[in-house]
């Protein structure tokens, strides 16, 4: 990653972090992430990707499906959440969002393992753009990272 985009990035994570939301959200991102058994670093990182940390964030995409809230859970998965009493407005709540993130993370990693593969899937099983999301997912949590040890070399 270019050094200024780079910083740009870690700029906006510690921006970000420093919100009054995180601390709401940062209990749903452990709490989700131990639940099942995924990263909750991963878990921050995909909802900066998808929504910019946005609860309210709704996207329709090209192909006509929509992609909902914080973690930006697409329609497609609309009838198999259904089976378990959520619906599109629960995927416009913050913190259910992470969990219904998480438990679709873990499903990916049942499929690829722990592995890039299984964090790029969460966007798209399409190999080309499954890599490049976890590419952009791993620039994210190195910033996430960086901001760490930024924040800790100040105290």
């Amino acid at each position: 990653m270019r050094p200024s985009l780079r910083a740009t990035v870690v700029a906006s994570l510690t921006a970000a972090a420093l919100t009054t939301n995180a601390p709401a959200f940062a209990d749903c991102f452990d709490d989700a992430a131990t639940y099942h058994h995924v990263s909750a670093d991963v878990l921050r990182a995909i909802a900066w990707e998808e929504s910019n940390n946005r609860a309210d964030a709704r996207r329709t995409n090209t192909n006509g499906s929509v992609d909902y809230g914080l973690m930006q859970i697409n329609s497609v998965h609309l009838d198999t959440l259904a089976r378990f009493g959520i619906g599109t407005e629960d995927l416009m709540v913050a913190c259910k969002s992470v969990y219904i993130a998480a438990w679709h993370l873990q499903r990916q990693m049942a499929k690829y393992g722990n592995t890039w593969a299984a964090i790029g899937a969460y966007h798209s099983a399409t190999p080309a753009l499954r890599d490049a999301y976890a590419s952009r997912i791993a620039a994210k949590l190195n910033a996430l990272k960086d901001a760490r040890e930024a924040k800790q070399g100040r105290r």
